[in-house]
């Protein structure tokens, strides 16, 4: 007999069973002595009664029942009166037989690194209820194989938002829902690569995970030194396209000064707008995305997942006419329908925004915490005019590893500037020495646990001095 699949009519339960040879009942034995060593049948499961799987399998119910009764003897099986037969408690793996997983990954009790919301906030009941409008409302066909570009419902709210919020030019036709930036990032890449390009610039400081994702894909990364100015754009001359985080350049905190903006509008090649957080802006007038200084070559990239949480998994791509086509391909696999609708909706009804500027009131509050704490230690911190994160100079490399030791053994995550900066934390390709310094997001800690987290800090601080 070869593979079977058995189904038991009691409990529901599903049995994947591969039954070799033509001796039935050792077959039988064999496939589940199999399956509970390799950890397919764990401690506990119900397995279905014995004329069940004898149904399912097309063999006598008594080969099953005397199968059960020696397992049980063994001690593979527990069977009880009226509670039918289940999986003992795990015997000890075989030899080279255990399979060593992947062993997760702890949650810092202060985590005061960059680049997440206070995921305690996310709307949970405005969300749950929209999601069920959205249900209840949605027609059959939609819960079918979505459009590539993402649900019209969506990307006709983005739009109107986009242009709203962002001073984004953005025609519905011509947004793609991806699943947030690294997905989006990657079809971009892909596309780029498909169509000959070779070469993508990217901000000196940055996410080590976004430069890993376009090198993947086959782009050689050329790094731009960052300035008072921001990105130095003009040594991007001879690459093919360039990332950048123009409104608030991660983790700097600088924004792309108007001339250089203009730089980037006149420049050929393709431009990558990461505009990760383009909505948390505090004492000073927005700013609004590059992408509509040429929308005919750059690429607007924005996400849910500091507005709402990473998890959504929900971001979107304003592409330009002549790229549309080469970056949908590459994106087939997007959010789920639902989502997009229940996005859609939220958006619609003012949710969204009710959202924004509650949490743009919260973390404006813990960055004034935050520079008021530092200010007391004659500290100051840096691209604090936007965002969830700051920057804390330190005057040298030592520092800042004294620093990231400390902050370790009182429990607090934080992350130094080595951490973003493309090459590592030695000197540049010049031979000069590159600035020290921490990183420190104000946005991931639950309210209730940013007091203690900045406390913590301050005397990890107070100790370097």
């Amino acid at each position: 007999m070869g593979e079977t699949w058995a189904k038991g009519l009691v409990g529901g339960v599903d049995l994947h069973l591969d039954l070799p040879g033509t001796r039935v009942r050792a077959g039988l034995e064999d496939a589940l002595r199999d399956a509970i060593r390799a950890g397919r049948l764990r401690a506990g499961t119900r397995l279905p009664s014995s004329r069940a799987l004898a149904v399912d399998l097309g063999i006598a119910r008594n080969t099953v029942a005397e199968v059960y009764s020696q397992l049980v003897a063994e001690g593979w099986l527990t069977a009880r009166t009226g509670s039918g037969t289940s999986i003992a408690p795990h015997r000890a793996p075989a030899p080279g037989a255990a399979v060593t997983a992947r062993p997760e990954q702890a949650v810092p009790r202060f985590d005061l690194r960059a680049g997440a919301p206070d995921l305690s906030a996310f709307p949970r009941r405005a969300w749950l209820a929209t999601a069920r409008k959205v249900l209840a409302n949605a027609p059959d066909y939609l819960l079918g194989y979505p459009d590539p570009r993402g649900l019209p419902q969506l990307r006709a709210a983005l739009a109107e938002y986009l242009a709203r919020a962002r001073g984004v030019t953005a025609d519905p036709a011509h947004i793609v829902i991806c699943a947030g930036f690294a997905h989006g990032l990657a079809g971009i890449s892909r596309a780029l690569r498909a169509a000959g390009a070779a070469t993508l610039a990217v901000e000196a400081y940055g996410h080590q995970t976004h430069r890993d994702i376009a090198a993947g894909q086959g782009l050689r990364l050329r790094p731009l030194p960052v300035d008072g100015m921001g990105a130095v754009v003009g040594q991007a001359a001879g690459a093919d396209a360039v990332l950048l985080t123009p409104a608030h350049q991660f983790p700097l905190g600088v924004t792309l000064h108007p001339r250089r903006r203009r730089e980037v509008a006149d420049w050929g090649g393709v431009v990558i707008e990461d505009d990760y957080d383009g909505e948390f802006r505090y004492d000073r007038q927005p700013v609004g995305a590059l992408q509509t200084l040429a929308p005919d070559h750059v690429i607007y990239a924005g996400t849910a997942s500091k507005s709402l949480a990473p998890s959504l998994r929900l971001g979107w791509l304003v592409v330009p006419p002549r790229l549309l086509d080469a970056v949908t391909t590459e994106l087939a696999a997007g959010p789920s329908a639902l989502d997009q609708l229940t996005l859609a909706e939220f958006i619609a009804s003012g949710g969204y925004d009710r959202q924004i500027r509650r949490a743009r009131l919260v973390y404006r509050r813990r960055r004034d915490r935050l520079a008021a704490a530092l200010r007391r230690q004659d500290l100051r911190v840096t691209g604090i005019a936007a965002g969830m994160h700051a920057v804390l100079e330190l005057p040298r490399a030592s520092l800042e590893h004294a620093a990231l030791s400390g902050a370790s053994e009182h429990g607090v995550a934080i992350d130094g500037l080595g951490h973003y900066r493309a090459g590592g934390t030695g000197p540049d390709d010049h031979g000069h020495s590159v600035p020290a310094g921490l990183v420190i997001g104000y946005g991931r800690p639950p309210e209730h646990a940013y007091t203690t987290a900045l406390a913590r800090l301050c005397a990890v601080l107070a100790d370097l001095r």
